[in-house]
């Protein structure tokens, strides 16, 4: 489930492997470009270790998923239990 709505710079993590890419299943990238209206993102995958870019792929957002690095709300949290 959705926490928010995914927005420019975030980081995300693939939800599923895209081998013509070489990307695979938990690789890191930033939302660089919103497309369709929020229908798909850009996503820029770069070595940590040089800073160079080695993929930038359109995806669909149920191949991503933003990851959050300080605590989520209890409010948020209580959104997220199935009903």
């Amino acid at each position: 489930m959705k926490l928010n709505k995914i927005k420019l710079l975030d980081i995300v993590a693939l939800t599923v492997d895209i081998p013509q890419y070489n990307l695979w299943q938990g690789q890191v990238g930033t939302i660089v470009e919103i497309l369709a209206e929020g229908a798909a993102f850009e996503v820029e995958f770069t070595d940590s270790r040089t800073g160079e870019t080695y993929e930038s792929v359109g995806l669909r957002p149920e191949q991503i998923m933003v990851l959050h690095f300080e605590p989520v709300s209890p409010d948020a949290n209580a959104a997220m239990l199935p009903v």
